[in-house]
């Protein structure tokens, strides 16, 4: 883009943003910790699913110190139902550096705070450029789509190395003197009016300088190639009481999906139809009565669990044994959230 139309696309964006904004609560705030937040709860969750969840962390956790001495038991409980738990954990991690490194002061460049936990490209040059004005890139799903179009960019953005092409364009093209709203611009504009299907092009406050929408065509971009099949999984999930009508739950591991999130007993199927004896030989107990209570199917973004769920009464004795007032305490995946539901309904 020739140095003038540069000027002008910046000057053209940030004024839309200002004007056109949406008043979300991590915008009426400098402080890189709350951005910080903000970034890491908006990493593949929807605008609209984030904004409970922030203020009610926040309300929770309102400085870096409370986040980072806060028991992960009750960290992973305010993050419950967000999903990508690693995000949680990861963000209390690089806080706690950050407390205990920088003073409790969030690094202003991106060479420091990309040393922090889980903070990537696309984290750093948020938290500065919004927090800071530092102008640094932040390149995202949204801003791929904007600039692919308004520059005819068809490098493939499903592949990791096109990010760097991306990253280049928004350093050529950043208003230095308002980073912030240039950033946020951006965002905005690829998430209200340059969407991926039936753009608005009309409503569109950088049109003269799209490239594709002068070609007629801009739905072609970007491109993307398919993204791999996901790996179904197969699962028989129990509400197991005992006889006292106290639920069975238990951890899981503390590495790997879900970690350490708890749940109801699950166990895989193979080919075959799962038969009780094994939730009886691996939980020690007898099963007096079992009845179906609903069907599940869970999509993570590699895998779909397809869970069959059952209500088994048993005889034994086993660890972990919870009231159903107590089980809503415990943090706990989506997936099982809704099975808990499914048996508070059933009780009437």
């Amino acid at each position: 883009m020739h140095y003038a139309y540069a000027e002008q696309f910046r000057k053209a964006l940030v004024t839309w943003f200002e004007q056109e904004k949406r008043d979300l609560p991590w915008r009426h705030t400098k402080d890189p910790y709350k951005i910080w937040v903000s970034e890491v709860m908006l990493q593949q969750t929807r605008v609209d699913t984030v904004i409970p969840y922030y203020t009610r962390f926040l309300e929770h956790f309102p400085t870096m110190d409370a986040l980072a001495n806060a028991e992960e038991e009750l960290l992973l409980k305010q993050w419950e139902g967000l999903g990508y738990y690693s995000r949680a954990r990861n963000l209390q991690a690089g806080v706690r550096e950050v407390v205990e490194v920088y003073g409790g002061v969030v690094p202003n460049t991106r060479e420091e705070i990309s040393k922090l936990k889980g903070v990537g490209p696309y984290t750093a040059g948020a938290v500065l450029s919004i927090a800071y004005g530092v102008p640094e890139h932040a390149v995202d799903g949204n801003v791929m789509r904007v600039l692919s179009r308004v520059l005819n960019i068809h490098d493939d953005i499903a592949l990791p190395k096109t990010k760097k092409v991306f990253e280049a364009a928004v350093d050529m093209l950043i208003d230095r003197d308002n980073a912030s709203s240039f950033n946020q611009g951006l965002m905005e504009l690829g998430a209200l009016i340059c969407t991926p299907t039936s753009p608005k092009c009309l409503l569109c406050p950088v049109r003269e300088y799209c490239t594709a929408f002068h070609e007629g065509e801009p739905e072609k971009l970007p491109v993307k190639t398919k993204k791999v099949k996901t790996k179904p999984l197969y699962y028989d999930v129990y509400v197991m009481r005992d006889e006292a009508g106290n639920l069975k739950v238990e951890q899981r591991d503390a590495s790997g999906l879900l970690a350490s999130m708890w749940q109801f007993p699950m166990i895989e199927r193979g080919d075959d139809v799962f038969t009780p004896t094994l939730l009886e030989q691996q939980y020690d107990v007898t099963i007096t009565t079992k009845e179906n209570l609903t069907t599940l199917k869970h999509i993570f973004s590699h895998l779909v669990w397809h869970m069959d769920v059952f209500v088994v009464d048993v005889a034994g004795v086993q660890q972990h044994w919870v009231t159903f007032e107590e089980m809503k305490k415990y943090p706990m995946p989506v997936s099982m959230l809704k099975i808990l539901k499914a048996y508070e309904n059933s009780l009437g």
